[in-house]
């Protein structure tokens, strides 16, 4: 009998002390890089306004040639919607949701399999010059309590913008060619 108390005592403190942990782990991240393009700002933003150019430069775009997508509406406008289905990348959607014409481009990502969320991606281009663009991709999301204690495991700074660096070095390399 005293074993079981020991073992219910140690299961509890197991259990409890994540919990507790989570109540004072941050929910919210964020995550951007930028990078320089040697073309206009008006013909950078014109390209990355179209989702389906993401298949040319998104990393994870490219992680499976095999991912089925689907499309709604037209590309490059508000309430477009580009969906994918992969054993890779997992199921979802991106939609744009606000566009700043040569500006800002605003998107909701609506994540289905492996796991359920919903966050929030932007591209924003920026005259350096005439025919220099600075283009920032950034990334804002949330965890719910208690799984935002994961946060304290993963560094999603490195890992979402290693990501979005890689992207945007082929972003670069895409657009310097044209």
């Amino acid at each position: 009998m005293k074993i079981l108390k020991i073992v219910l005592i140690v299961v509890a403190v197991l259990i409890a002390v994540p919990l507790v942990t989570a109540l004072f782990v941050k929910k919210d991240y964020g995550v951007e890089r930028e990078i320089t393009i040697s073309k206009p700002k008006q013909q950078v933003f014109d390209y990355i306004k179209l989702l389906k150019n993401q298949d040319n430069f998104s990393k994870w775009a490219m992680m499976d040639p095999n991912t089925k997508k689907t499309y709604t509406g037209e590309d490059g406008t508000v309430g477009f919607v580009s969906a994918w289905e992969s054993e890779i990348t997992g199921v979802g959607e991106q939609e744009i949701k606000k566009i700043t014409d040569g500006e800002r481009l605003d998107f909701e990502l609506r994540f289905k399999k492996p796991f359920e969320a919903t966050d929030f991606a932007y591209m924003t281009t920026e005259s350096v010059s005439e025919n220099e663009t600075k283009v920032k991709w950034g990334f804002n999301g949330h965890m719910n309590y208690p799984m935002n204690v994961m946060l304290l495991f993963m560094d999603m700074e490195k890992m979402l913008g290693d990501d979005l660096s890689t992207g945007l070095t082929n972003l670069k390399t895409v657009l310097e060619k044209q």
